[in-house]
């Protein structure tokens, strides 16, 4: 019927405000005013409900009838009751305006309730070792949140991962996102005590030339091990035995006794702490780079943190982690 094209016309059109539009919001007030008439039977309890003049809503609901061409309710001083053609109007919309007060509650619910699909990225090892387990946790607290989670070491910018949530490790990143450091990514060399007894512990870092190398591979390639010794930046690698981007794999091999393992202190502390790996110390500053201030970061765009699911995400990650420190 017509009543209801023009209805669903009102729910569905999203065009900016006109004239017309503005015109179709009246006529959609119109049409909850004579609802609420037709539910207390009188147009004086109708106007309290909306807590406006009782002679602008029957002006409203006049003005319904008359752009629909049809009188929809029989008016004494008593009562009010629906014509025919009103009962089967008021029928037909009520299905219609119960579906727009879902909709409403649903918008609303999103802008309070943590809901719908996140997107993160993550460097695979940390990934893998910290993140994953946390999210766990997360999911329990926001059940309504599906996460939708990519695990990488590729660098790429936020926007291009087109992801919700972000975690890098390296520098402070110069791109117009926010960043949170979460803790400190600096490697560090470690030996299985195996592999020391046989080949013996080295005592300064040029020492490390002359012993077996497991070098992390990133997209830019194996990681060097560079010492800063009197202000000077020096190359002390030794010869590799193994060149991986899977940390873990490396890791296995170092407690195997293979070699010399540079990693970051997070991903390591496992080994160190069960005895299978030992940090080695030296006077000299080691790095696999000359910047040593290296850490692990949360990026997230600014506008981002104002929808309820990435708000709670970052919140709680940068909570969670920055206690791992």
């Amino acid at each position: 019927m017509r009543f209801t094209i023009v209805f669903k016309a009102i729910i569905e059109q999203n065009t900016p405000p006109t004239t017309e539009w503005r015109s179709r919001l009246d006529q959609l007030r119109a049409i909850r005013y004579f609802s609420k008439v037709v539910e207390t039977e009188s147009f004086t309890q109708a106007a309290r409900a909306f807590n406006v003049p009782p002679s602008s809503l029957s002006r409203r609901v006049a003005d319904l009838e008359k752009s629909l061409g049809a009188t929809l309710l029989k008016r004494s001083t008593r009562i009010v009751k629906l014509t025919e053609v009103g009962q089967i109007y008021y029928n037909d919309i009520q299905g219609l305006l119960s579906q727009l007060d879902q909709i409403n509650e649903t918008v609303l619910s999103y802008q309070t309730t943590p809901m719908g699909r996140l997107r993160i990225s993550s460097m695979v090892g940390f990934g893998e070792r910290i993140l994953l387990p946390l999210l766990d946790d997360f999911s329990a607290l926001y059940p309504q949140v599906v996460l939708d989670v990519s695990l990488s070491d590729e660098l790429s910018t936020l926007g291009r991962d087109d992801v919700d949530i972000a975690i890098r490790g390296g520098y402070a990143p110069n791109e117009r996102v926010l960043a949170i450091r979460l803790m400190d990514n600096g490697f560090i060399p470690v030996a299985s005590p195996g592999y020391l007894a046989q080949h013996g512990t080295p005592q300064c870092t040029t020492d490390l030339k002359q012993h077996s190398g497991l070098y992390f591979k990133t997209p830019t390639g194996p990681t060097p091990w560079l010492s800063n010794i009197a202000g000077q930046w020096h190359d002390v690698s030794g010869p590799a035995v193994a060149i991986s981007n899977n940390g873990a794999w490396l890791a296995k091999k170092a407690c195997h006794g293979e070699g010399i393992l540079m990693s970051t202190r997070w991903a390591l502390a496992p080994h160190i702490a069960s005895g299978e790996l030992r940090e080695l110390n030296f006077e000299h500053e080691l790095s696999i780079n000359q910047n040593s201030d290296m850490a692990v970061y949360l990026l997230y765009q600014k506008q981002r943190y104002l929808v309820p699911k990435v708000k709670a995400a970052v919140d709680f990650l940068a909570e969670r982690l920055k206690t791992k420190k």
